[in-house]
């Protein structure tokens, strides 16, 4: 096994975000893979995928429909056009899997894509912190295993393939859903060629003391990742789910184009914690939302870092009375990357309750854009909803965009809105490096207090990939 690209040795450089570090993510080894669906997308590719799953008629029927609805929709034009049409679709190779079944221990897990997860620190982190990890290494689910402890709960923790075969009646009760097929162009793509994410059932008043988590790694050259997420937290029950995602750098595009469906019933609460470390060769295009009943609640946490183009706003439609949503973001954009991020939050119920907080850094010639939807109809009462947006330039070349679209009707409800930008002077640099820091330090001090009220809101001393995002080279970037 050879490593075909490896910079984990590069030179330490100073980070604007204390515990980060990319480098270890940037790599890849050579995988002999026993199914690949090839390049471009057909129904041949839909066929393949399925047939190589052994699933159902109403999925491959499922799959058919969505590929119909992929190919109508036109890209969308409205923003980040230029970087979109960068995508060649027919480049990409839709289906690569190592084996489909994932194994219950790491022992057992080849040692190819073992050594991947060994160097990312995974099976640690599932022995100290975790109450059950699935790892997915290209389009399949290599590894999958949940504490007993907590299986005995009746918990259910399985791979999206896994979770169709097995717990057919509860999947598809909720699969496309919160989600329709046709809801943009991506979620069709994702709803025909999607393979692995993860399937967790959490019964009735059950509450998953330790954090799930799911680590998505792409390997490979021209590949698009397509997992597909369902969470289903029962009366009253609550879970945290935590994924991490890395990918090497390559010289061409891949594509990852994810689909989280969340359902919160009466009483429940779930947390959804992402931490994306995608090179910046990497269009990361996902959707995800949740459906929050009466007295729920649906958190996402989200934090951004890395990718050529990142367009994601985690939504909650808050069906239920006194149901409660919340986004929590941070967006870090370095030269070439352009992080398109946000929330959605459909008010469907009275007195129902959201909050927004985002916070983006805009480095070199980075590109953050927060884009927001809140919408309160007429006839509902009581509801409240509280939108923040702060923003950070490094530089004169860096840029930052703000599109809110607030729409509440009525007077029976009630919204504020704040956002601000602001900018790292060369006056506070050099005040600070009169005291004895260097540049990169004195840029991570200012980075890292801008944005320290949100990230003691993820929880470092679990997350895999907190601890190993990129060290950003900071030193030079005021200008």
């Amino acid at each position: 096994m050879k490593s075909l690209t490896d910079s984990g040795s590069a030179a330490t450089v100073e980070n604007p975000i204390a515990g980060i570090d990319q480098t270890k993510g940037d790599f890849t080894y050579d995988v002999a893979y026993e199914f690949d669906a090839g390049t471009g997308l057909s129904e041949r590719t839909i066929d393949y995928i399925s047939s190589v799953k052994k699933e159902a008629d109403w999925i491959r029927a499922f799959r058919r429909q969505a590929l119909q609805v992929f190919q109508s929709k036109p890209m969308p034009t409205h923003w980040a056009t230029r970087d979109l049409e960068n995508i060649d679709f027919d480049r990409i190779r839709y289906y690569l899997a190592s084996g489909q079944k994932p194994k219950r221990t790491w022992d057992e897990v080849p040692e190819d894509i073992k050594r991947t997860f060994e160097r990312l620190g995974i099976p640690e982190q599932e022995r100290k912190f975790l109450a059950g990890v699935e790892a997915q290494f290209d389009s399949e689910a290599a590894y999958s295993n949940i504490k007993e402890i907590v299986a005995k709960q009746g918990v259910i923790f399985v791979n999206s393939t896994e979770g169709l075969r097995e717990h057919p009646d509860l999947f598809r009760r909720w699969f496309g859903k919160v989600i329709p097929t046709g809801d943009n162009k991506f979620s069709a793509l994702n709803s025909a060629v999607f393979s692995g994410g993860s399937f967790i059932y959490v019964p009735p008043g059950v509450k998953v003391a330790q954090p799930l988590q799911a680590y998505f790694r792409i390997n490979a050259e021209n590949f698009g990742q397509f997992e597909r997420t369902l969470i289903i937290a029962d009366e009253g029950s609550e879970v945290t789910y935590m994924e991490g995602c890395t990918a090497p750098k390559f010289s061409t595009a891949t594509l990852h184009s994810a689909v989280v469906e969340l359902v919160a019933l009466k009483g429940a609460k779930i947390q959804y914690i992402t931490v994306q470390n995608w090179a910046n060769n990497v269009f990361n295009l996902v959707t995800k939302r949740g459906l929050a009943h009466a007295e729920a609640e649906i958190k996402w946490i989200d934090c951004n870092i890395g990718s050529r183009l990142t367009m994601k706003y985690p939504g909650v439609v808050l069906k239920g009375r006194k149901a409660r949503g919340e986004v929590i973001s941070i967006a870090l954009a370095n030269d070439g990357q352009h992080q398109d991020t946000g929330a959605k939050m459909i008010h469907a119920a009275d007195e129902t309750t959201s909050n927004v907080v985002s916070k983006s850094i805009s480095v070199g010639q980075g590109r953050a854009t927060y884009r927001g939807q809140v919408h309160i109809p007429k006839r509902l009462r009581g509801c409240r909803n509280n939108t923040e947006c702060d923003a950070l330039l490094i530089n004169t070349n860096s840029r930052t965009d703000t599109y809110p679209a607030i729409t509440v009707r009525g007077d029976r409800n009630s919204i504020q809105h704040e956002a601000s930008v602001s900018k790292v002077s060369e006056d506070m640099i050099f005040y600070m490096q009169q005291r004895g820091l260097s540049e990169g330090q004195a840029m991570s001090l200012a980075v890292n207090g801008f944005i320290n009220d949100l990230a003691r809101q993820f929880p470092m001393e679990y997350s895999v990939e907190l601890k190993r995002l990129i060290d950003l080279e900071m030193e030079g970037s005021v200008g």
